[in-house]
């Protein structure tokens, strides 16, 4: 849990300070527009839907831990198969309110790193399928260009089938 509700807490800092100290080369982004729905950021960001990320927390066991799946923007999660995938007894989506009590992020600019530890990581392996895919960073206004490579990299995490 982070303390998110000081007046100086600022999401996109905290992603920014993570790739930077990352050695990440790109940068964020910002536009007017929203990009809270991948419909959103696809018009935002003027790339095709694909390869939009979308960054899903998952409560796994109740809310023990969470779990991050980050998805192809045409891509639905498919809980079985990440549930069998960390052997855990229970897995679900966690509520706009989880997310924001456990990471400071709101739904719409949920990134796929700047957690205060990152959780376990899985990447659907069609985001694997394009050399740039976009990513919140923070808000639902924020956004950083990124390969699925370097992302995996940086998340620590698991190339795997966990769509639908």
């Amino acid at each position: 849990m982070v303390d998110n509700h000081e007046e100086d807490f600022d999401p996109v800092a905290r992603v920014e300070c993570f790739l930077r100290e990352s050695d990440f080369s790109g940068s964020i982004m910002h536009t007017e527009a929203t990009i809270f729905t991948v419909a959103d950021a696809s018009i935002a960001v003027g790339a095709p839907e694909p390869e939009i990320l979308k960054s899903i927390l998952l409560r796994v066991n109740r809310g023990e831990s969470f779990a991050l799946a980050l998805m192809s923007g045409v891509n639905m999660v498919d809980t079985k198969k990440i549930k069998k995938m960390l052997g855990v007894s229970h897995l679900s989506f966690a509520s706009g309110e989880s997310v924001f009590e456990w990471s400071g992020f709101r739904p719409g600019g949920v990134p796929p790193v700047g957690y205060p530890q990152q959780p376990r990581t899985l990447l659907d392996e069609d985001l694997f399928k394009y050399g740039t895919v976009w990513a919140a960073a923070g808000t639902d206004h924020d956004f950083f260009p990124i390969s699925p490579e370097k992302l995996l990299k940086l998340t620590g995490g698991e190339k795997a089938d966990i769509r639908k």
